[in-house]
């Protein structure tokens, strides 16, 4: 069995002495997903939480977590992050928010902790954020997905279904509609998840209300709110014309 590092030959507590180490670039991926009510769910991807922007505020949390990880965790060192990022994959078939979080670093010791606390703290923020119409809400499955850098090279998780490095799929490109009979022609099922985050990313980004936006593009707001959670693959075309007209951007846009 490998000795714990973090522990002397005393068996006392100590921090790892990385003095003697060099410096790689060390990046880490951790995961976690919160389980929702099909109200809460809804009201994260509209945006319409009681509490304000679910997701942009998760995500600033996460951050923040990442670069504050050495003054909570005792024995960590801290680190001059040169990336933290949170990114959040809409999961209709669970009604879950899976987080994923990246942090990276160029130095002697690894981030692994940094994106584990990230991807922790977002997924309470996330609680908080809906604990008034679901106190139910459920946090699954803090993981650490990936690691590399450092003596002990890559690391990746293989326990799950999909096998592609977590990095290669947040790098694919998104689905792009193109126009057929005055319809906006349905992606192939794997784009709709990025699709539907895409849209969900433009709203945020332009500060965009479900129900606002559908009043003033004069449509109903069930259209936005079933495409969000994945109750219809699209938005019909001349919806989704209307809302673009009011975000002042092309339709195209709203979806990549």
């Amino acid at each position: 069995m490998s000795k714990l590092t973090h522990l002397d030959d005393s068996g006392a507590a100590r921090m790892v002495d990385v003095s003697e180490k060099p410096d790689t670039r060390r990046e880490a991926v951790a995961e976690a997903t919160v389980c929702l009510s099909a109200e809460a769910f809804e009201a994260v991807l509209s945006g319409n939480a009681k509490k304000g922007d679910v997701l942009a505020t998760a995500r600033i949390a996460g951050i923040m977590a990442a670069k504050k990880t050495a003054e909570l965790i005792p024995l960590c060192h801290p680190i001059a992050l040169t990336k933290a990022r949170v990114e959040f994959e809409p999961l209709p078939d669970r009604r879950a928010i899976r987080i994923l979080a990246t942090a990276c670093t160029t130095g002697p010791t690894g981030v692994e902790m940094e994106a584990m606390t990230a991807a922790s703290i977002a997924a309470l923020t996330i609680y908080d954020m809906v604990k008034a119409v679901d106190r139910a809400a459920r946090i699954e499955s803090v993981t650490l997905r990936e690691k590399s850098g450092g003596k002990s090279g890559v690391y990746r998780a293989t326990e799950r279904e999909d096998k592609a490095p977590i990095a290669t799929r947040l790098a694919q490109a998104r689905a792009k509609p193109t126009t057929l009979m005055g319809e906006v022609s349905a992606p192939k099922p794997a784009a709709l998840s990025e699709r539907r985050e895409a849209f969900r990313a433009f709203m945020i980004g332009r500060g965009l209300r479900a129900s606002m936006w559908a009043k003033d593009a004069g449509i109903a707001q069930s259209l936005i709110l079933s495409f969000l959670t994945g109750k219809s693959p699209n938005i019909p075309a001349d919806a989704a014309a209307k809302l673009a007209s009011v975000a002042k951007a092309n339709v195209e846009d709203m979806f990549r």
